[in-house]
């Protein structure tokens, strides 16, 4: 009898990613097809949903003729994706316009007025961000009247995928928990929160654990990719819950940094602490009776290929000029709000700046800067993170950033936490939705499923440095009020 094997997908904005790994988590293979977005106007971001399914099916045909035997023998698909796109279908389950992003910013007064409710903060756990789902669909209906009053359904972006896969209109918790219309700590739908936004019950999917079963394949899709026997497709989660799934960071105190394109400081909690105005999200995480919190800066590596296209040099070539060992801050101050910021001052008209530039400053101390400002802005979310409650003993370190050494040591002594390296190999979003395909499939049990990867190496902080940078960090949070004022006079 052959071994069961699993499927896990990555739904990003730029394309779709297929994981195929045994019941032990060995990987198989992997394949990527691309999906783009299109801004139709300033602050728009919208996606074709018809993308993603070709995508998906693009990816299958890529796994099947590189592993047709163990494809065929297929026991589960895990779904992970970005979060909080509004994907709008009528009664036909046809798509009524382009799906909203979660990085378009067009809702942004919506946003406001219906975080200004006082009911919706104690409901949700979380301020009602621009790029949430609710107030997209307030914007649709002030705008775009005829298509709200065609939507039968609203469904994120990897449950498209999922109504395609398995004819089901289902939700997982932590990927529903960033919509603004769940009671995130009764892990539930809101009568409230949908009534104040004029949507109805039955406009939502049903919701589902991210470990349990979320349908299964249909039969005309299994013939088509060559696969055996019946398929469960888990209930899956937000790309985030995702990554911490793969990074086995599912228990209280364990968490990840990640320094991509954006930054995030993700911790673990086995109890459901909000605290709305820090700006830290508080969601459902993808296994029952736990949730995850985090951090969350708009520009990390972002900021450094911002400095890089500047110079007209690489963003490798500039980390790479730096020595490998953190030596202290440098004079340069690097405020990273190229796109505003979410944790902790949810501020979208918020911008950066560079302060105390001398004449003799080179492409290094600039990049230097750059990487200490992300750093500091990194300890805002773990400043942020601490008044919940929570605490993190074990971070992960994980990213593009992570590339740099220098970064790392800036990064753990600004923080004053230990970073663990993973050992080479898959842990991101791909793995951990492939993880809850194998706990819906009842192959195993979560503690045996949500290993955290082998570790390569753990970068300590500098004792030496601890008050250079808290020093550091003190300055960097003295220059926010000026930015801050500068920002409103522009936004006014």
């Amino acid at each position: 009898m052959t071994e069961a094997v699993y499927l896990g997908v990555d739904l990003g904005t730029s394309g779709l990613r297929g994981l195929l790994v045994r019941e032990n988590g060995n990987v198989i293979g992997s394949a990527e097809a691309a999906c783009s977005a299109r801004h139709p106007q300033f602050g728009w971001s919208e996606q074709d949903p018809a993308q993603w399914l070709a995508a998906f099916d693009a990816v299958m045909q890529k796994l099947r003729a590189a592993h047709p035997k163990e494809l065929a023998a297929l026991g589960g698909i895990g779904l992970s994706g970005h979060m909080h796109g509004a994907t709008l279908l009528d009664s036909a389950d046809t798509v009524l316009r382009p799906c909203i992003l979660w990085n378009d910013t067009r809702a942004s007064q919506q946003a406001a007025m219906l975080d200004a409710m006082p009911d919706m903060r104690a409901i949700t756990g979380n301020i009602v961000f621009p790029g949430f789902t609710a107030p997209k669909l307030m914007w649709v209906e002030a705008h775009e009247p005829e298509i709200f009053a065609k939507t039968a359904k609203v469904l994120l972006p990897k449950d498209y995928l999922r109504l395609w896969l398995t004819g089901e209109h289902v939700s997982d918790m932590s990927d529903s928990a960033g919509t603004s219309w769940m009671d995130v700590g009764a892990r539930a739908w809101s009568d409230k929160a949908l009534e104040l936004t004029h949507m109805r019950a039955e406009q939502m999917p049903r919701l589902v654990e991210g470990s349990a079963a979320g349908g299964m394949l249909r039969a005309e899709l299994r013939g088509n990719w060559g696969i055996s026997g019946p398929v469960v497709v888990a209930g899956g989660a937000g790309d985030n819950a995702a990554a911490a799934c793969g990074a086995g960071c599912f228990a209280e105190g364990s968490g990840f940094v990640s320094l991509g394109t954006s930054g995030v400081l993700l911790a673990a909690r086995d109890q459901f602490a909000p605290d709305a105005a820090t700006a830290v999200h508080t969601f459902c995480h993808a296994v029952p009776a736990r949730w995850y919190q985090m951090g969350v800066i708009l520009a990390a590596t972002d900021c450094l290929n911002w400095l890089a296209r500047n110079l007209g040099r690489s963003a490798g070539d500039l980390a790479t000029a730096l020595p490998d060992a953190a030596n202290g801050p440098g004079n340069v101050m690097f405020l990273p709000y190229l796109s505003g910021e979410r944790t902790p001052h949810n501020n979208a008209q918020l911008r950066g700046a560079l302060v105390g530039l001398d004449v003799a400053d080179t492409p290094e101390q600039l990049t230097r800067a750059v990487m200490e400002g992300v750093c500091y802005a990194l300890r805002d979310s773990l400043e942020a993170l601490f008044v919940t409650g929570a605490r993190l003993n074990q971070v992960l370190a994980v990213g593009g950033g992570t590339r740099s050494r220098f970064w790392l040591e800036t990064l753990a002594s600004t923080l004053g936490l230990p970073l663990s390296l993973p050992a080479g190999g898959e842990f991101g979003a791909a793995l951990g939705a492939a993880r809850l395909a194998i706990a819906a499939s009842g192959a195993a049990g979560l503690d045996e499923i949500m290993q955290t990867p082998p570790i390569a190496e753990t970068i300590d902080p500098r004792a030496d440095l601890a008050e250079r940078y808290a020093a550091g960090y003190a300055r960097y949070r003295a220059l926010y009020p000026a930015l801050r004022d500068d920002s409103a006079l522009r936004a006014g």
